[in-house]
Formats: C-alpha cells, structure tokens, sequence
C-alpha cells in the first residue's frame, strides 16, 4: 500500500483549509502519492461542521498530520503563515474573498513564501458573476451540462449519477493536477523556490471539460444535443445495462463492431450483429439481448462473456467492489487484516490498511500535531505555548 515517503511527491508538504468535498478530493489524492498533507481546522469549539467518521477515508484524515488553529486572531494566522513558510502547497476552499479578507490569501502567503502553490477550489472560480453562488455536486453537474445528458427517469427528473462527479473528477481530479503541474513548473523553472503559482480552480469548469464531447459536437453543429443523442447514453443496445435471471445486472459496452458482433453471437443472435446502429432495430436488440440475459444468472454470464472480447462486466455492489479479486490483486483496496507493506502504486489505495466499517481502526478526530509542527516550521516553544495559553492554537 501506499506509504507517506514511497510516493513521487514525497518531499511536498501541503496544508489544507478543506474539510470535505473537492478540495479535500484533492489533497486525498496528494497524500496518496506521497505528500506530506497537514490539515487545518478550527481550534475546539469553533463552528465546523462535524465529520463522521465513515467519511474520513476520502475527507484527509487517513495517513495525514493535523494542526487546529483560529485564523480569526491575529496570532492564529500568524501561525498558520509560519506553517506556510515551510510548505510547498496550500489548498483552500473558503467561498472566494474570504481566505483573503482573513489574511491568509495567496498574496499574504506568497509574501512569505515566493514558491508556494497556492491552489483555491471554488463552485463557480474566483470571479464572475456566478462567483458566491453557493452550491454543491449536484449544482456543478447542472450549470456544466452534466445533467442535461443524463437520462431522466419516470416522472421526466434528470437523473443523478451515483457518485459525486463533480467533486471526485471535476474538481478534486482537475485541483490535483494543476498543483501537480505547478510543482512541475516550478521544479524546471530554474529560478528554484521563487517559482510560486496562484491556481483558481473551478468545479464547474472541471464539469464542462467532462461534457466536452457534446459541447464540442454542439458548437460545431448546433445540434440540440440531449439525452439519448448518443451511443454514450443508452440510445444502442450495444451500451446499457441489462438484468440477469439472478436479479443482478451486467453492463454493456461493445461499441467497436469486432466486439459488439462477439457478444451477439456469444447470446445466440448473431443475425443481429450487422444492425448495430440501425435505429429502427434497437427496440429488437434490445429485446433479443434482455431475453438472452434473463436465461442466466450475472456471474454465469460474466464467466462466459467477460473474457471472451465482448465489453461486458458485472454490476457490483459497494460491498462486491470491496472483496473484487482484480481490485485485491492490485492492492486497490486493502481491509487490515490483508495489508501489507508494498511499493507505490499509479493508482492509490482508497481504503489501504482500514478495517472497513471498524470504527476503532479510523483515525481519532480529537488529534491533533499543532505544537509539534509549529516548533517544525520554526516557531520557538515559548511563542508556541503562549498561543495554546490563548487558545487561539490547539
């Protein structure tokens, strides 16, 4: 599994002003690559909303340091500015204007530290008109295209995917490489730790990049581009979803002919393979396919069809997800009493070293490494004890 010192950004500390959604995405993935990521919340008894421990695998507690500090006193962004000094990234995703009015902006932290990459995530970026408008997954979905694509269910409602894209991908994906980017650029600038960057990141803009497909198709066409458009979206029988005898579902993806006229014949209906993409005669493949399925339960169709060239893959459960043998296999997800100590992986593990639902095996939310990392970035003991006294550091 991954480990703090074994990843390609091992050396990078981060500190991070998130709590949950994108930016914290984000930092996820920074620690699951090797750096050093402290988070920052507010001393005890500060309005902060309170994170239950089921979601700390992705909220940044897992394998990170933590520090808590009030950045509403003046001392409190003292503190958080020396730790600043010492840090290669800061990541925060206050509502735009406000790290700023709270004197820890990228001007105030650049002030100190010429090479930090300071990365804010917001909803909608840091200007324009659509700036403070408050939001969360479901309205960067909407505002990017996200949802107009979807399908929409029996009462006409677009429906919603069953993840937070817009945090996950749009936004936490799309923070993570522009930092990695600038770490990137920094490090080949020459001009060494003076190569900072400021970052505005937009989960919106993150959105429309996923939907760039249909927006490009519509700015060179002006086509009406809408659910159903596309083999993407269910319209082919070739890619959807279908039950098994069983109850459960396999998908479909057999959109290169080789692949889709495999799977016609593996079904018994290989008359079908030369109408893929007659739109007249999807409601029959449809029908041919779900009748074909019904006779079988998935994981018998899955043994037959997965390894046989035909895009197909069973619909797993959270739970199945959690014991794949291909996830295990590759140390994707590790439950305790299976983790072992491994080289970096491209893809990090999400669940690495935790028991699932062993609520003792999640990190304490009580800890904190505020003193220590303090004294760490400089800040000398008495300083540092005089600030706990206050209680503007916990």
């Amino acid at each position: 599994m991954a480990r703090a010192d074994a990843g390609p950004l091992a050396g990078i500390t981060v500190l991070d002003l998130s709590t949950v959604g994108p930016a914290a995405r984000c930092t996820r993935l920074l620690a699951d690559y090797g750096a050093r990521v402290v988070k920052v919340g507010p001393v005890p008894g500060a309005d902060a909303a309170p994170i239950e421990p089921a979601f700390f695998a992705y909220s940044g507690l897992r394998g990170m340091r933590r520090v808590q500090v009030d950045l509403k006193d003046a001392d409190g962004r003292e503190a958080f500015l020396s730790l600043a000094t010492a840090a290669d990234v800061v990541v925060e995703s206050f509502r735009p204007g406000v790290a700023a009015r709270l004197g820890i902006g990228y001007d105030d932290v650049a002030a100190r530290n010429p090479g930090i990459v300071y990365c804010s995530t917001s909803g909608y970026g840091q200007d324009g008109p659509h700036a403070q408008w408050a939001g969360h997954d479901i309205d960067y979905l909407a505002v990017g295209g996200f949802l107009a694509m979807s399908g929409r269910g029996a009462d006409g409602v677009p429906s919603l995917p069953g993840a937070t894209v817009a945090d996950a991908a749009a936004g936490g994906m799309h923070a993570a490489l522009a930092i990695t980017t600038a770490l990137v650029g920094r490090a080949g600038s020459g001009s060494g730790s003076g190569s900072g960057a400021y970052l505005d990141v937009s989960v919106a803009e993150g959105v429309l990049w996923l939907t760039s497909l249909a927006v490009d198709e519509q700015l060179a066409t002006g086509a009406d581009i809408g659910p159903g458009h596309d083999v993407l979206s269910g319209r082919y029988a070739c890619y959807r979803c279908y039950a098994c005898g069983d109850g459960r579902w396999v998908a479909v993806g057999a959109i290169e002919a080789k692949f889709f006229a495999n799977l016609c014949g593996a079904l018994g209906c290989a008359e079908l393979a030369g109408s893929q993409y007659d739109d007249a005669a999807q409601p029959a493949i449809r029908d041919a396919f779900a009748a074909a399925f019904a006779t079988r339960g998935r994981d018998e169709w899955v043994a037959v069809l997965a390894g046989a060239d035909t895009c197909v893959a069973p619909v797993l459960s959270v739970a199945e997800v959690a014991e794949d043998p291909q996830f295990a296999a590759r140390g994707v997800v590790t439950t305790a009493e299976h983790a072992t100590e491994g080289t970096f992986r491209q893809l990090a593990p999400l669940l690495a070293g935790m028991d699932r639902g062993a609520a003792a095996a999640l990190p304490d939310p009580g800890a904190t490494d505020t003193e220590h990392l303090l004294k760490e970035a400089g800040v000398d003991g008495e300083t540092v004890a005089a600030w706990v006294a206050r209680g503007v550091v916990a």
